[in-house]
């Protein structure tokens, strides 16, 4: 919505006139958008004239019958959203020890449906052996891809390039260690640090969820997450299904059902303006309404991610995660993006 004092000539900005367009397209009469324009400095046959105007547009009138066919999918979602509040499940996430790809597909993947499993990484020897420290001996030495200078920019996930350091992961381990609770640096998957070789040693440490997960190793599939305490993956879907492994120290996961993504303000990409530690009701009203599905993800768990799926992770301790999206099911979809 535009801001400020319209103008007291005859004659609308471009942002004004979208203005218009768009609190028709919401649904406001007509009489309360000339209103709201007298209120803010424009004559009254001025505002009268720009609102016909608007309204008897072709083009208006177009992109309101778009718009009555996009509420129509979010009345379904809404209704969908209701149905789904009457299930237990709803509420929270199923956990299971060990599941067969089987079940796994039919019961979970398949039903776009969340998934906890506590004892699928026992053949880990990582669950042992990774720790900050033993990253530092073994591959201290090793550049790596970080991103940095996070607290300094509230876009960082989306602008992640201007972002990105290289240093050796020894120093990258020291920052980690000394700096305490932050979100301002963190080695997240788009950083692609386990497509490097030096890294393959790190494969022999892992049993990548046979019948689940396919044997081979596509590069930008499996990726490597470290950081401190604090650190912070904004509200968002994946476009894909994915798992995530959970191998030191906890995280706090926030899930959201796709059923309540016209309350979430996707405005780009698969990202939600909505500061999910502190959401701003009045700028945000719809997100009242959101269910959100709260679990803590110990050492050994793994937690199934659904395509579509909205979510916000926050790392209770100095923490190390694999995730992957090299399913044996199908798992490339059509999006459309804001």
């Amino acid at each position: 919505m535009a801001d400020g004092s319209v103008s007291t000539s005859r004659t609308l900005s471009p942002q004004w006139q979208a203005w218009i367009g768009q609190s028709l397209l919401l649904g406001n009469a007509p009489e309360q958008i000339v209103e709201f324009l007298v209120r803010r400095g424009l004559d009254r046959p001025a505002a009268q004239e720009e609102v016909a105007n608007a309204a008897n547009s072709p083009y208006t009138q177009a992109a309101v019958s778009f718009v009555k066919s996009l509420r129509k999918l979010e009345s379904h979602m809404a209704i969908a959203a209701e149905l789904n509040k009457l299930s237990v499940r709803s509420r929270r996430i199923d956990r299971v020890e060990t599941i067969t790809p089987g079940d796994f597909l039919e019961q979970y993947y398949a039903t776009n449906t969340p998934l906890i499993m506590t004892g699928m990484m026992q053949n880990w020897s990582a669950l042992q052996k990774w720790t900050p420290m033993y990253f530092a001996e073994k591959f201290g030495h090793v550049t790596v891809s970080v991103q940095t200078n996070r607290s300094t920019n509230p876009f960082y996930e989306i602008e992640m390039e201007k972002h990105r350091t290289e240093m050796p992961l020894r120093h990258y381990i020291d920052m980690i260690l000394t700096a305490g609770k932050t979100n301002d640096f963190y080695m997240t998957a788009n950083n692609g640090n386990l497509d490097r070789a030096e890294f393959d040693p790190l494969f022999e440490d892992m049993e990548l969820f046979p019948g689940i997960c396919r044997a081979e190793r596509p590069q930008n599939t499996i990726f490597l997450w470290i950081g401190p305490r604090g650190t912070i993956t904004p509200l968002h879907h994946d476009p894909c299904n994915l798992l995530m492994a959970q191998v030191y120290g906890r995280k706090k996961w926030y899930m959201i059902s796709p059923f309540y993504t016209p309350k979430l303000y996707n405005y780009r990409g698969v990202y939600s303006a909505v500061d999910l530690t502190n959401p701003d009701y009045n700028t945000f009203p719809l997100f009242r309404d959101v269910q959100i599905i709260e679990e803590i993800l110990y050492p050994g768990e793994v937690i199934f991610v659904p395509v579509g799926w909205w979510h916000f992770v926050e790392a209770l301790d100095v923490s190390i995660s694999v995730s992957m999206t090299h399913f044996v099911f199908p798992n490339a979809y059509n999006w459309q993006y804001p």
